[in-house]
């Protein structure tokens, strides 16, 4: 009969901690793609890297979603385990999020999403606008570094201590148990 209860006090536990990992399954197999920039207009060149593809690999390209090559080649950058490739945006994209995919040579995929904004890139031959212009604003929101933190990943802190709550409950709920358990009383 002990040993019903233990194994019952551990079914919670890993119960627990199965739903607490729920999230990150239900996010699918896809592995994440850099798209750089990640907002553009029209017309711009985009560079887009994932390490999915893994130490020396390669991969193929699909930026059809947003009028691009169907298919466009990744290589090994200058770090061996990071594959890169470039596509150009048709100046004809409308504005809106587009998802970029990358299958890779060892079956693994990435993807990754752009946002493309109103208007045409700027031409070379058009000068840079002025910063010291009383018209110019400040530069706003986060900057896009490449580096991501928890928010990025889609775990905010509400999910975090959602989890951790879960945890924390099975926890004590399966010490509680036991220990009733143990001092003779009957559940």
């Amino acid at each position: 009969m002990r040993t019903a209860r233990v194994f019952t006090g551990t079914a919670l536990s890993i119960a627990a901690v199965a739903l607490a990992g729920a999230p990150a399954l239900a996010a699918g197999t896809f592995e994440k793609l850099e798209v750089s920039p990640g907002s553009v207009q029209p017309g711009a060149t985009v560079t887009v890297s994932t390490t999915a593809c893994g130490r020396d690999g390669a991969g193929t390209g699909d930026a059809s979603a947003v009028g691009g090559p169907a298919s466009f080649q990744l290589k090994t950058g200058t770090h061996k385990e990071v594959v890169v490739g470039q596509f150009k945006v048709p100046t004809s994209a409308k504005p809106g999020t587009y998802g970029i995919g990358v299958n890779c040579k060892n079956g693994r995929e990435a993807t990754g999403d752009l946002v493309v904004t109103k208007g045409s890139a700027v031409s070379p031959a058009s000068p840079a606008p002025s910063t010291s212009s009383p018209a110019a604003k400040p530069p706003q929101g986060g900057m896009k570094t490449g580096v991501g933190g928890a928010s990025e990943s889609g775990s905010g802190t509400a999910e975090i201590a959602a989890g951790a709550a879960v945890l924390t409950a099975a926890a004590l709920g399966g010490t509680w148990y036991l220990r009733r358990r143990e001092s003779g009383d009957r559940v």
